[in-house]
């Protein structure tokens, strides 16, 4: 046998090599861990970073081929996400990934609800054979009640032997009601104490309560109505009252008390609607009336105002065979469905109950319990065998089948059940509660967001397509449907196998996009089909990366079968590329000189010279030249400083045609080819200096933007222009605000309007000239994005207007992506942690300018790694946001709620606003920055005590005003003291205090970065003046003189006495606030 293969099929030795293998990956991931922890904390890494493409190199490496690149990329992405957490070696072979186990268990059978995912939570404290027969669901304070039939609340068992029936929650009372056989009871669930003692009961009742329900909302305050069904077929409503309970007056007591009370003082009406049990009744809101059903087969379900229940007018009633045991009402379809022993679920209009719209069959047994899924359109039935059925009311289709199969025979039957819209889940109650969670919930927040194999180069938005295209580093173009999210192409290797694609661009009619390749290649591309169209192909001298294409932008033609691309390559050459109808080529007409080592030189501004040829060329652009300084020449370039020109936008309206650059070493440099001029807008103070200990990178502007508008949108955007904030609370529902943002007032901002999009704008594509009037319009701004996370917007003549740090949870976070709608009223920013931040800009752009009309509106993270691009589709109201995590994902533009991913299996609604869920990446909730109101920013929130002030105390009088003369009477004190008019408010530092000794590295980065500050030491004691000395001295003289005493004595003692005061200071001011009473 061959050395190899007995070294193959050698376990001990394989063994040894995989353990080698684990220790190096151990090492790996200590170091990858902790150069995460050094880029949390703020320290500069090195050069030698580990990335993702060598940790997955190294990983290779240690374990050969058998890892795959999707384990590997999860297990970074973990490792980035919390670096301090433990990690097991076995997740990088795929074997406990979630993604994995999740995959196998999406199927048919789970295609609404995740039955493998359903939690139990078991009632403590309940009796034996005990099971829940009510379950209600309060959206907006995101409780969930329920009652079993010997008592869930074992107080109410105390003195009272009846079952509980059911229960429900009054609003405005705060306080849960609950219905037994012969009572109702009135539980205070907040108050403190013990729950034996926080609880009513009104009694007694005609016939046995069977179930309860609440009318809301209701119409006066502290008032609530409540409708009972009973077993005679009567429907009860009773009003509660605070002042019946004895709640104001239970303010005042240190408990609250249990009270019976007589039902006969409260207001109830009822009326006899069906002839055998009332098995349950609801009140809906919508069609403002309730609905009741019964048993019985001729009046099985009757559906009615509340007005009805005090005369005896006819009612609408609904008539099935064998009655009904249980109905629900769905409000978009406006359908009551109902159920009942015969096993059918009929489906009703709410004003035809002659016959039923539609017949769903499929249970085998009794119906007990229907509710609704109002976002999806679905219903979900439930069996006396504890068969759940899954139904889409649209569509009338059966979309999934489970049952419960755990329990005993004790446990058989399944009394409750209800459906929680806030987190997406189905409850039931039987002896225990279980909770059946949404597939697409636990898809959303558990399986990573996947749209590519690699990092995403580019993304695209089609608007009069409503598609998006995306470009990862594999060069892989995928489009995608917007409103679905189903893929609908792709194009593999586009520009060849194993060139990379970096930059792409889309027609203005959306018709053509063009992609740009790191060799410098360049092609269009038919958007609907993906058929290749136009190629600039690579030149013959062309070494690699020398003309890499960083940016595109579609110019305006003047031909009508003709296309113009302005390209930006790395090096920072700027070139104009045509293509003919009648040619396949691509061909470079224009190119624009460097102007970067002209005014690196010292010249501010360069005129330029427009060359005699440009006439015979029909051209957005001019052909220029530089007129450079006679000197320039003597100029040395600086080779450690950076000049290659980063990121580029252009602006072409009536009155404008610039081009805008923005370089990696901070300068912003300004094209305007209707003054002939270029000039540098803005340099760094300290660009000169070079630093080995700081970042080259630190001045570099990752994007540069124009904000224009034009009159026609000023004029639509005042009229158009709604509150953010009206519609952010507008779009939360019921659901509870501490689980779903986290606010943050600003400060700065207070009292001011803000401005975002609401309807479907127009385009106003501000790269082409416009055929509005421009007498009204405002010069453009430009912000840009910079490496050191602040956002600057400046004017085109360099003064700088607003320079703002985003809010985020980390701040001084570098900013890579700027966006803005149309007409300019909102403007988007991405940053390298992958948050998100939106800000309302409208009436900043009105001049003066005024800085406090710049408002950041909200923020939240959308990415786990750096985001690449960020896009705003106005006519949906969402964000799309691409990162290096090979993902692009949907937001909701308005409250940053996560819609999808981009290759996610179920389609998105975005016509809705979605559930706060989140990526199982992020784990930080969105962020609304609020604004103070003007009524209450006078207000004094704190009070601080007064301290004493020295300045006053030397400012003051004499002694004099502290220690009288002739002692006061007695218990009189003179209220004019000294010490009290030195009293005033602390003062607030301006400004801090000044250190002489900078940062020290070697102790750590928190406690090695406070500065050392230099306090002067107080005078010593000894040295003080002696407070109220002679005052005291010239009492004891006027004493003394009085009595006669040898003046030898006299003398000797005073020297002691003074001697002895002198080295120690002391003050008794007891003489002087309080008299000597004479005896």
């Amino acid at each position: 046998m061959d050395v190899r293969e007995e070294k193959h099929f050698n376990p001990k030795l394989q063994t040894s090599n995989f353990r080698t293998a684990l220790k190096g990956l151990e090492k790996l991931i200590e170091r990858t861990a902790a150069q995460k922890r050094d880029e949390r904390a703020g320290l500069f890494v090195q050069k030698d970073a580990i990335d993702y493409d060598k940790f997955y190199a190294a990983t290779q490496e240690l374990f050969g081929p058998e890892v795959k690149n999707q384990d590997v990329k999860c297990f970074y992405r973990k490792l980035c996400n919390n670096p301090h957490a433990s990690m097991d070696w076995c997740e990088i072979f795929g074997y406990f990934s979630e993604e994995d186990s999740l995959a196998s268990q999406v199927d048919e059978d789970n295609l609404v609800f995740l039955v493998s995912r359903k939690q139990r939570i078991i009632i403590s404290g309940s009796r034996r054979r005990d099971v829940i027969k009510g379950i209600v669901k309060i959206p907006h304070l995101d409780l969930l009640i329920a009652a079993s039939q010997k008592g869930l609340i074992t107080v109410f068992n105390s003195q009272d032997t009846s079952w509980i029936t059911g229960c429900d929650y009054l609003p405005q009372l705060k306080r849960i009601v609950a219905a037994t056989e012969r009572t109702i009871i009135v539980w205070d669930y907040k108050a403190q104490g013990s729950g034996k003692e926080n609880y009513c009961i009104i009694k007694p009742m005609d016939h046995c309560l069977l179930c309860v329900c609440v009318v809301s909302p209701s119409d006066q305050i502290c008032r609530d109505d409540i409708l009972l069904g009973d077993d005679g077929g009567f429907v009860n409503k009773f009003t509660l009252n605070s002042d019946d309970f004895g709640l104001k007056q239970a303010k005042s007591r240190k408990k609250l008390q249990n009270q019976v009370l007589d039902s006969k003082n409260f207001k109830s009406v009822k009326r006899k609607l069906h002839n055998d049990w009332v098995m349950k009744i609801k009140y809906i809101s919508s069609l403002n009336c309730f609905g009741s059903c019964s048993l019985d087969s001729v009046h099985s379900l009757v559906l009615e105002s509340l007005k009805r229940l005090e005369d005896s007018l006819p009612v609408r009633e609904f008539a099935m065979p064998r009655g009904a045991n249980t109905f629900c009402y769905c409000t978009k379809a406006n359908m009551i469905v109902t159920g009942g022993n015969d096993k059918v679920l009929r489906l009703w209009h709410p004003n035809i109950s002659t016959k039923p719209v539609g017949k769903l069959v499929g249970h085998m047994f009794t119906i007990t319990e229907i509710v609704t899924n109002e976002k999806d359109q679905h219903v979900i039935s439930l069996s006396s065998a504890k068969v759940f059925r899954v139904w889409d009311i649209q569509t009338l289709s059966l979309l999934q089948v489970f049952h419960d199969s755990q329990g005993g025979p004790g446990d058989m039957q399944i009394y409750s059940m209800i459906y929680d819209s806030n987190h997406g889940m189905l409850v039931t109650g039987s002896s225990v509660m279980d909770m059946y969670p949404l597939t697409r919930m636990v898809q959303d927040t558990k399986q990573v967001p996947h749209t590519h194999e690699r990092e995403i180069n580019v993304m695209l938005y089609n608007k009069y397509f409503h598609q998006v295209l995306t470009i990862c580093s594999e060069s892989i173009i995928k489009v995608w449907e917007l409103e679905t999210g189903l893929q609908i192409y792709e194009i593999l290797d586009p520009h060849g196998f194993n060139v990379e694609l970096t930059s792409a661009a889309v027609d203005e009619s959306g018709l053509i996009f063009a992609t740009g390749a790191y060799n410098g290649t360049v092609k269009i591309w038919d958007f609907g089909s993906g058929q290749e169209l136009k190629v600039l192909p690579a030149g013959k001298d062309w070494k690699e990366d020398e003309h890499w294409v960083q940016s595109l932008f579609f110019l305006k033609a003047q031909g009508k079968h003709e296309n113009l691309l302005l390209a930006l390559e790395r090096k920072g050459k700027i070139k104009m590329i045509q293509g003919k109808e009648d040619s396949v080529c691509l061909v470079v007409i224009w190119e624009l000189p460097d102007a970067v080592p002209v005014l690196h030189a010292g010249n501010r501004v360069v005129h330029l010279k427009t060359s005699p040829r440009d006439r015979s060329m029909d051209s957005p652009f001019p052909d220029v030249e530089l007129i450079a300084d006679k000197n320039f020449s003597q100029h040395i370039k600086n080779p450690d400083i950076h000049m290659e020109v980063n990121c580029i936008d252009l602006l072409q309206v009536e009155g404008y045609n610039l081009i805008a650059t923005g370089t990696s070493n901070g300068v912003i440099i300004l094209w305007n080819f209707v003054t002939s001029t270029v000039k540098e807008m803005y340099r760094p103070e300290d660009l000169v200096a070079v630093d080995a200990d700081l970042d080259p990178k630190r001045f570099r502007i990752n994007d540069i933007l124009f904000l224009f508008r034009t009159p026609e949108c000023a004029r639509r955007s005042s009229q158009d222009s709604v509150c953010f904030s009206s519609l952010c609370d507008s779009s939360k529902g019921p659901q509870s605000s501490k689980e779903s943002k986290q606010s943050v007032h600003d400060s700065e901002v207070k009292g001011e309007q803000t401005d975002v999009p609401v309807r479907e704008q127009q385009p106003v594509d501000k790269k082409h000239p416009g055929d509005s009037s421009l007498t009204d319009a405002q010069p453009p701004i430009l912000v840009t994005a910079h490496e050191d996370g602040h956002l600057r917007l400046w004017t085109i003549e360099g003064k700088l207007l607003k320079d703002m740090l985003p809010f985020t949870k980390h701040s001084a976070i570098s900013l890579t992506s700027l966006c803005t709608d149309s007409c300019t009223r909102i403007l988007l920013t991405g940053n390298v942690e992958g948050h998100v931040t939106l800000c309302s800009i409208s009436s900043f752009l009105d001049p003066p300018h005024d800085e406090k009309k710049f408002k950041q509106l909200l923020a939240w993270r959308a990415h786990s790694l750096e985001i690449i691009q960020v896009i705003y589709v106005e006519d949906r109201q969402v964000v799309l946001t691409a990162s290096t995590d090979g993902s692009v994902r949907l937001w909701h533009a308005l409250n940053g709620h996560y819609c999808g991913y981009f290759g996610q299996r179920r389609i998105f609604e975005i016509s809705e606003t979605s559930d706060l869920i989140l990526p199982c990446d992020v784990n930080e909730y969105p962020i609304e920055i609020k604004e103070e109101s003007k009524f209450t920013e006078k207000q004094q929130k704190y009070e601080y005590p007064l301290v004493f002030d020295q300045q006053r105390w030397k400012k003051m009088s004499s002694v004099s005003l502290v220690f009288k003369r002739t002692p006061p009477k007695a218990f009189e004190v003179e209220h004019d003291f000294k010490f009290f008019k030195s009293l005033s408010s602390p003062k607030i530092r301006r400004h801090a205090i000044e250190g002489f000794m900078t940062a020290n590295r070697e102790p750590g980065i928190v406690f090695g970065s406070l500065p050392i500050y230099r306090i002067p030491s107080p005078n010593s004691l000894r040295f003080l003046p002696l407070i109220g000395s002679e005052v005291h001295r010239d009492s004891l003289d006027g004493i003394l003189g009085k009595k006669r005493v040898s003046h030898g004595q006299h003398e000797k003692a005073q020297q002691r006495r003074s001697l002895k005061r002198n080295f120690i200071p002391q003050i008794n001011l007891t003489s002087s606030f309080f008299p000597t009473i004479p005896k």
